[in-house]
């Protein structure tokens, strides 16, 4: 945050946030539209209307004050809140559509100030024979309150803020002390509505504007001496106290007037009250202290936007920053923030004003409660506010603001998001620089990953066998120099299984080797990026490619998993590594892995369309894995288009038991395998079987071949002979596995 939001006088203490806030609350809806509420919707319905609307506005109060103690909060009220949270990105698309909210509630305000003045006009009406338009009362009060504001600033603001929530105070008292007489009710229904009621929804649209107080306190927020206590009690007791004074008046109104009176009389409660005049009086001073309060909050949420550098032209971010010297005034935001106003006023429809200033508040409501869930389900260390809620209260608050906001005009909310997904494209392509979505959600997506994978370790135990899918290893440090082991695990890893694919560098663990390691980490990412692979990658720095096999195999598998299989590789012109892996055949033996040695050839894997399966009467317990194997890499969309073949090397006298065998094991399995694939050869024992391999595999893609542990000898014999075909993966299995 720039300086000029830093070092200012900051003087006020927790007071004004709550008159600021209380002042909006009881403002200008409680004396002007709702009575017109209990007509339509009766004293329950409004009950309803109330309890919805603090079921969002009290969680939001709760998550602001935790958000405000977990951070120095500067200028820019809820702006600044959510800016620290989401990022510049997010923070700035909320804040203008925050800001234009606030503007046009100044509209909001003065237009239901110049109602006020109805019985005075009504009044001069009668006796000069002229009625005064109630739109040039208006034109006139907002000139008046732009003068004072621009002129005198926040302090002459707070001066005339104490005066007018006096006046609000002395007008309820009058009003709950006063009777109807005669036309007192005798019973009381509850339940009764006016003839031809609004709805629920549109009725709670023009109501909810009363609950938005807490918007106009947070906008104190660079003016405040300490923002974390002021904050936090300032808009919360004026929530409950907003809360309370609501269903005494809606109750009040009930016992006092019919419904069709409560509809057709917006000022009701003047017949009501001991001393009528108190009333417009009282509204007048509602809607004078609740206009005071946006037009304060509404520049500095601009000042704080233009301070972030939001907006692409540095003028202009330049212009809107600007402070007075020493109070810091934002003289040049204040002006917009004017101008819109006066735009507003000049349309003159309460009704409409109010309807686009819910719109726009539902959505701050619920974007904060969002951060405050998002935060408690993120666990992130640096998050440790002194005022703490629960996740669930916010989550409650998150999910009925924007259920609400599609009930109360679809079409509205629809425009609403739309409006805010454009400036957030549009911002965000203007400022790459700055945090967004893909860091909001870091820390949710870190917890849900580490809980997973909890989830997966403890289910491991019980369903081990059950439900069989490779977890694949590989470790390399030739991983430049061939793709062919990291496009094998990437294809198994794409669908059915999880792939970990490790760098081995050899030598002992030092500055310069970690600093490699890095270097090569991120080479490997670049890598899996350009594959749009879904493989784990990681490096791991040995004395020797031994120890790096014993360390990888007892590692836990990062998907919560244990590792179940690993995968060797080596070229038929450069073996490598792969004579000494050869020696630590035992060690993966121990750990009961199942055991991939990729054979890799200048041919490679070829157009990726044919899949060949070599079965033997030895491969009893590799079979179905190499089956299994071959499926699993039709699931990637570079082998969509291939086939699988069988063939199975048998004694004669077993082939048509053999093939029946086969073709029950697809059967039962689903696998994509036409009979007309599988191709028994006869085998005798002294035949050699890799000629035959060799030349009905010649134009194979991949060839799968399984081989016993008893076949291993410490030389790569096992592994070669089989001429020209293309890459080979041998594949050794711990154990059968059951193809259901």
């Amino acid at each position: 945050m720039s300086s000029t939001l830093l070092h200012k006088k900051a003087n006020f203490g927790t007071g004004p946030v709550f008159f600021t806030a209380l002042s909006t609350i009881l403002g200008a809806i409680l004396f002007l539209r709702f009575g017109w509420a209990v007509g339509n919707v009766g004293f329950i319905g409004v009950m309803g209307i109330v309890l919805l609307g603090h079921l969002i506005t009290i969680p939001t109060a709760m998550a602001v004050a935790e958000i405000a103690t977990n951070q120095k909060v500067q200028g820019g009220g809820a702006y600044y809140i959510i800016s620290r949270s989401f990022g510049l990105n997010i923070g700035g698309t909320i804040g203008i559509t925050l800001y234009l909210s606030q503007a046009i509630s100044v509209a909001f305000y003065i237009i239901a100030l110049s109602e006020a003045f109805d019985p005075l006009l009504q009044f001069i009406d009668g006796k000069l024979g002229f009625l005064i338009p109630k739109k040039i009362i208006a034109l006139i009060s907002m000139a008046l309150l732009a003068f004072i504001v621009l002129r005198k600033g926040a302090n002459v603001g707070m001066k005339a803020l104490y005066w007018v929530v006096a006046i609000l105070l002395t007008s309820l008292v009058m009003f709950f002390l006063g009777s109807r007489g005669e036309n007192q009710a005798t019973t009381i229904d509850l339940y009764s509505k006016a003839q031809n009621p609004e709805s629920f929804f549109y009725v709670f649209t023009i109501i909810f504007p009363a609950f938005t107080g807490l918007a106009a306190g947070l906008g104190l927020s660079g003016d405040l001496r300490d923002p974390k206590k002021s904050i936090p009690k300032g808009t919360i007791w004026a929530t409950l106290a907003g809360l309370l004074v609501y269903i005494f008046v809606a109750y009040k109104l009930t016992t006092s007037a019919s419904p069709d009176e409560l509809v057709n009389d917006q000022f009701i409660m003047s017949k009501i009250a001991i001393w009528g005049p108190i009333i417009p009086i009282g509204l007048a001073a509602a809607s004078l202290s609740s206009a005071l309060g946006s037009i304060l909050v509404a520049p500095r949420t601009l000042q704080a936007i233009g301070v972030d550098k939001i907006f692409p032209n540095a003028g202009m971010n330049k212009w809107l920053a600007y402070g007075q010297s020493g109070s810091n005034e934002p003289t040049y935001s204040s002006i917009v923030t004017v101008i819109i106003a006066f735009f507003f006023v000049a349309i003159g429809d309460i009704n409409f004003v109010a309807e686009i200033i819910s719109m726009f508040f539902m959505v701050t409501y619920g974007v904060i409660c969002s951060i405050s869930f998002l935060e408690h389900f993120a666990a992130d260390p640096a998050y440790r506010p002194t005022f703490k809620s629960k996740w669930y209260i916010s989550l409650i608050g998150a999910a009925l603001s924007f259920w609400v906001m599609f009930k109360m005009n679809t079409p509205y909310a629809l425009l609403s998001l739309l409006i805010m997904a454009g400036i957030y494209y549009y911002i965000s392509s203007r400022n790459k620089g700055h945090k967004g979505l893909a860091n909001l959600f870091k820390g949710v997506v870190f917890q849900l990953s580490r809980q997973l994978q909890i989830f997966m370790q403890r289910s491991d135990k019980e369903d081990k066998e059950e439900n069989w899918r490779p977890f694949m290893i590989c470790i390399s440090k030739d991983s430049f120099k061939r793709r062919a082991a990291f496009d094998m695990i990437r294809w198994i890893s794409f669908k059915y299984g999880f792939g970990t694919y490790i760098h081995f560098i050899e030598g002992l663990l030092t500055k310069s080797t970690n600093a490699e390691s890095k270097i090569v980490l991120n080479r490997l990412i670049n890598l899996s990026h350009g594959a749009k692979s879904k493989v784990y990658l990681d490096t791991i720095i040995s004395p020797s490619y031994t120890s790096a096999i014993a360390q990888t195999i007892q590692l836990q598998g990062i998907s919560g998993k244990g590792n179940n299989m690993i995968l060797l590789e080596f070229s038929r012109s450069e073996p490598g590594d792969f004579p000494e892996a050869l020696k630590n055949f035992h060690l993966l033996k121990s750990t009961h892995f199942d055991i991939c040695v990729l054979n890799t050839s200048y041919k490679g894997f070829g157009y990726r369309k044919e899949i060949h399966v070599w079965i033997t009467s030895s491969d009893y317990e590799n079979a179905n894995l190499m089956i299994l194997l071959a499926y699993i890499l039709l699931g990637h969309p570079e082998w969509s288009k291939g086939i699988i073949k069988i063939f199975a090397l048998y004694p004669k006298k077993i082939q048509e038991e053999q093939r029946e065998k086969l073709l029950g094991l697809i059967r039962s399995g689903r696998l994509p395998i036409s009979p007309e694939n599988i191709e028994l050869i006869p085998h005798e024992e002294n035949h050699d079987y890799k000629a035959t391999i060799a030349d009905k595999s010649i134009d194979a893609d991949l060839t799968i071949i399984g081989f016993r542990d008893k076949d291993i000898t410490e030389s790569e014999e096992l592994f070669s002979g089989f001429g020209d075909i293309g890459n080979i993966l041998f594949v050794n299995a711990d154990k059968q596995k059951e193809i259901r």
